[in-house]
């Protein structure tokens, strides 16, 4: 039944939205890096003059190895920048380092949403391994108890993926708002700030979806393998 499963048609939709979204963020991030921002200023100066000015002062910036590998730590405090964003002042650089600024400003402005993922995200991880684990002994034992559990622990990642929509797309807006307004990016080059934060964007979408498309076809498996036990 794994081997030859008809649910898998379900994920296409998801599969298909990811990879799309990865090239299309690549190609975005790829034409604006070329593109240098006439604020004169590598991601990390961006990091540290916004985190000042928002009158953060507890966050460290540090350097990364990899390219997007960039990440805010709210446990350790710290905004990481990625090779491809630290020393460099592209219009893609940058608009990626506001972003992950927005996440430290949405910390210590106590975001809700944020604050939620954060205190959930270690439950998640387990979780989300846990159920198919779970789900598959279940359907390998046609025993339903298992199965159900299996589907409830995966919902947590499936919730988990509804709140982070409203925690980056909140990130980016405060990313453009600062750079708009405290630092007067050029309408141009804040339009390449847009572009590459929407694209980025549509990878949560994307999460999103194939985290619902799952869940529904374990949904579809179980009501399978109930009625096959009645």
């Amino acid at each position: 039944m794994f081997f030859f499963d008809p649910t898998f048609i379900i994920l296409i939709p998801g599969i298909l939205l990811a990879l799309i979204a990865q090239m299309y963020v690549q190609e975005r991030f790829s034409k604006y890096s070329r593109i240098p921002s006439s604020l004169n200023m590598t991601g990390a100066e961006l990091a540290k003059f916004m985190l000042e000015s928002s009158g953060i002062y507890n966050v460290k910036v540090e350097r990364v190895p990899g390219n997007l590998t960039d990440h805010y730590d709210p446990i350790k405090k710290v905004v990481r920048l990625s090779d491809a964003t630290y020393n460099s002042n592209s219009v893609a650089a940058l608009g990626v380092v506001a972003h992950e600024i927005g996440h430290a400003i949405q910390h210590a402005r106590k975001y809700v949403p944020l604050i939620l993922r954060n205190s959930i995200a270690p439950v998640v991880s387990f979780s989300s391994n846990l159920s198919w684990i779970l789900f598959i002994l279940g359907f390998i034992f046609m025993n339903m108890a298992l199965v159900r559990i299996g589907i409830l622990l995966f919902s947590l990642a499936v919730i988990f993926s509804l709140i982070t929509l409203p925690v980056e797309f909140d990130a980016s807006r405060r990313a453009v708002k600062i750079l708009e307004s405290n630092l007067m990016m050029p309408k141009n080059e804040l339009s390449g700030v847009k572009s590459v934060l929407g694209a980025a964007a549509m990878t949560y979408v994307a999460s999103t979806l194939m985290a619902f498309l799952q869940l529904l076809r374990m949904l579809l498996i179980a009501g399978f393998l109930g009625g096959n036990r009645d």
